[in-house]
Order: structure tokens, then C-alpha cells, then sequence
């Protein structure tokens, strides 16, 4: 988030969200050809239709809007509910159950998190569009790290990702190009080079680590790891932004951790439920 918001300070929201995935899809594409990748079948692009909704159309392009008129830590708010979104879409779609502990860790950490982000962006105020952005880029999130979790068993976690940016590389190409006609790009070096990482690093690199380890599960588990992103995501926008960090730091980065521990702590003394989707 940190990246996006120091991106569309001189990029269009629509050309951010769009060109990341442009960028990420060529790498996917050279990476399924080299390696001859066999395609999906049958389901499995319906299913990969999902996993593309969700994370390289959705949230990219949510948050890329919402942040063009709210801070990074603002937007660390809203995000920090994806971890308990994440964990309950892998109980409906994963048919996972995690234990009354498991609930209870959750969302004690999710609050923690909450609040500790609150405390750090001086409050909601009053609900507005960037927040309604970022509550759906939660849901598109939540529901494509399910699905694609689930996927990822069967297909690969890098081949997941490939063929979900090869899948929305179409309309990606098409958003980007309407973006260029509406506003040509001329950022700076460093908005130019934020933009970079985003394409390379959060939509196609740290995809591939996130899937593997959704595909290993339980993803309700696994997901609670989302926990520390408030932390860093503040941490971050305190370094490379200059927004506001407070001693509450270390008092909030304890709590959301420690919750996250007791989380993990209590699935891995439940049994492992079946890996089949």
C-alpha cells in the first residue's frame, strides 16, 4: 500500500491497477513458456476466473482508487479485517473448521489490529467512498486468496498466479490502454520505480510465496499471518512516506502478533482437515 500510494501521486489510479498486472502477466507468460506448462481444464478456468477477480482486477484497482484520497495507514485500517475475511472464505469454499480458539484468537487479533491502526490514522470519521473501496477490496481479496489457495494444490502456486494473469491480461491491456488515452503516465523515476514493484514483486513474486503457502493450509491458519500487515504497512508509510509513528507502534505490534501466535498455536492442536477442494 506504502508503493501504491506514493505511485498515484503522479499516475492515474485506473493506470496503476491496470499496469501492474500487464506487467506481472508478461512475466507469467514468459515463465508457463519456458516451461511448458500444460493448460487448465475444464472447472479449473472458471475457478482461475475467480482467483483473477478477485486479486489481480479487485483489489489492485480498489485500493489503487481509495488511496488517491486517503493516507497508507488510513488504508492499513480496512485491510487489517482480510486475515478473518480470508479465514472465512476458506471455511465456506475450503470446508474448513477451525475451533471456537481459533475464532476467538482471530478475531481478538483482528481487532488488536484494527485498533491499533485507528489509533495510528486518527479514526474512520465519517464513512467514505475510499472506505467502501477498500471493505470490497477486502471481499475480492478474501475470496480469490480462497480459491486460489485451493487451486494451488492442484495446478502449482506459481501456475496459479501465471495463468490468473494470463487470464486477465485482456481486459488489464484494454484498462490500461483507456488509462493512457484519458491521462498519459509521466511520473517520476520514483513513481515510475514503485510502479515496477508492484507489477514484479506484489503481483507476481510475493504471490507465488502467499499461494504455496495457502495451498499447504489449513488457509484459515495460514491466513492469520495477513495479522502483521498492519504493522508493516504503517511501518513502511512512517519510512518511505513520513506519515505519523507513535510509541503505540510497539504496543500494537505485540498485541496483533501475540494474537496471531495464539491463532496459529490453536489450529496446529486441531486435526488437519481434508486438502481436497
Amino acid at each position: 500500500m506504502p508503493f501504491t500510494k506514493i505511485a498515484v501521486a503522479g499516475l492515474s489510479p485506473l493506470f496503476i491497477g491496470s499496469a501492474r498486472a500487464v506487467v506481472a502477466a508478461i512475466l507469467a507468460v514468459l515463465a508457463l513458456s519456458l516451461t511448458r506448462q500444460r493448460l487448465p481444464q475444464g472447472r479449473q478456468w472458471i475457478r482461475l476466473a475467480v482467483v483473477a477477480a478477485g486479486i489481480v482486477v479487485g483489489f489492485p484497482l480498489l485500493t489503487s482508487f481509495a488511496l488517491t484520497s486517503t493516507p497508507a495507514s488510513h488504508g492499513a485500517v480496512v485491510i487489517a479485517l482480510l486475515p478473518a475475511a480470508t479465514a472465512a472464505a476458506a471455511v465456506l469454499r475450503g470446508r474448513e473448521r477451525p475451533s471456537a480458539g481459533f475464532w476467538a484468537a482471530s478475531i481478538l487479533g483482528a481487532l488488536a489490529a484494527i485498533g491499533f491502526a485507528l489509533l495510528q490514522s486518527g479514526g474512520f470519521g465519517q464513512l467514505g467512498w475510499a472506505d467502501l473501496l477498500l471493505f470490497g477490496a477486502v471481499v475480492a481479496a478474501a475470496t480469490g486468496y480462497a480459491e486460489g489457495g485451493l487451486l494451488a494444490r492442484e495446478l502449482g502456486a506459481w501456475q496459479t498466479v501465471s495463468w490468473a494473469l494470463v487470464l486477465a491480461s485482456p481486459l488489464m491491456v484494454v484498462l490500461a490502454a483507456v488509462s493512457i488515452l484519458q491521462q498519459p503516465p509521466s511520473g517520476t523515476p520514483v513513481q515510475w520505480a514503485a510502479l515496477a514493484y508492484l507489477g514484479v514483486v506484489s503481483m507476481f513474486l510475493g504471490f507465488i510465496a502467499w499461494y504455496r503457502g495457502l495451498a499447504i493450509g489449513p488457509m484459515a491458519q495460514v491466513s492469520q499471518i495477513q495479522l502483521v500487515q498492519p504493522i508493516l504497512t504503517l511501518c513502511w508509510a512512517w519510512l518511505l512516506l513520513g506519515e505519523t509513528l507513535t510509541w503505540t507502534t510497539i504496543v500494537g505490534a505485540l498485541a496483533v502478533i501475540l494474537c496471531a501466535a495464539a491463532a496459529v498455536r490453536v489450529r496446529l492442536g486441531t486435526p488437519r482437515p481434508p486438502t481436497n477442494p
